[in-house]
């Protein structure tokens, strides 16, 4: 079985979570997943390096999405609001994965090891989009703290959405987080800044 099935990287990717859901990630093996998938070990290597690319294996493409919806804003478009247009985009991609992110936001939480490589996974975004604010020639630190505050805004956001029952989509919680942000930010009363319903 395996080598040419079709779409064996999303059966991989969903017998891992069923896996890593019920017995644990640690308790998990890549033959585990392979076989629940219908799949040979050997196939699962050629779509993912180790059981955790599973869980991070498309950090490549949201750094390219990231970048690439900031490259294409006007211009004129000021740092925080780029940033901000940049992350509703991103929000558009996790539409239909509601249940999925959930299920992967609790693996990670049982983890140190996986938590630690999100931290990593959410600086090197930082990265990419500190470098994507400088292309378009905002300065120093500018860049940066745009940058850093706009990863805070997704992650506090993301974590909001997947702890949500999903009936609202992600670029919702993006808005608030955001505004959240520019009340923080200009100085506002604590008691304006309380956390919206989910």
């Amino acid at each position: 079985m395996g080598r040419w099935q079709p779409n064996a990287r999303g059966r991989l990717e969903q017998a891992a979570m069923e896996l890593f859901t019920e017995r644990g990630f640690e308790q998990t093996t890549v033959d585990e997943i392979a076989k629940r998938a219908g799949l040979t070990e050997r196939t699962f290597f050629r779509h993912y390096a180790d059981k955790r690319e599973v869980l991070f294996g498309g950090s490549g493409v949201l750094q390219d999405l990231f970048a690439d919806t900031l490259a294409g804003l006007p211009a004129s478009v000021a740092p925080m609001d780029a940033v901000g247009t940049t992350l509703e985009a991103v929000a558009a991609e996790f539409r239909e994965r509601h249940t999925y992110a959930r299920e992967r936001q609790a693996v990670i939480a049982a983890n140190a090891e996986l938590r630690e490589r999100e931290l990593i996974k959410l600086a090197s975004l930082v990265t990419t989009l500190a470098d994507a604010l400088r292309r378009r020639g905002v300065k120093e630190p500018a860049a940066s703290l745009a940058a850093e505050a706009g990863i805070a805004v997704f992650k506090v956001a993301f974590e909001r959405w997947t702890a949500s029952p999903g009936r609202r989509d992600l670029s919702v919680f993006i808005r608030e987080a955001l505004a959240e942000l520019r009340a923080v930010t200009a100085g506002a009363p604590s008691d304006d800044t309380q956390a919206l319903p989910t």
